[in-house]
């Protein structure tokens, strides 16, 4: 029981280790994949991985905007921590 108290930031990633996790990041970026590990500067590596990455564009003739969000994969992936701004746990 001790294993699952939570009394440091970190304390709440360490728990999610093997567990999908969801990461929003800069430039409007989000992951989901597998925590394998990660450092106290919160860089990740995450297997499984699926990007979303938004991409809204501006039309100067007709004046409108569009929104297209573009979906890859990676088997595995390294996830520089400054990049970082949000880390989802897993719903339990």
């Amino acid at each position: 029981m001790d294993e699952e108290v939570v009394s440091q930031p970190l304390d709440l990633v360490r728990l999610s280790l093997d567990e999908r996790i969801y990461v929003k990041m800069r430039g409007d970026r989000e992951l989901t994949g597998r925590l394998h590990a990660f450092d106290q500067h919160m860089n990740l590596v995450l297997g499984e991985v699926e990007e979303l990455i938004t991409v809204v564009e501006f039309n100067e003739a007709t004046q409108e905007e569009s929104v297209r969000v573009i979906k890859k994969g990676y088997e595995m992936l390294f996830v520089r921590g400054d990049g970082v701004i949000l880390v989802s746990p897993p719903m339990r």
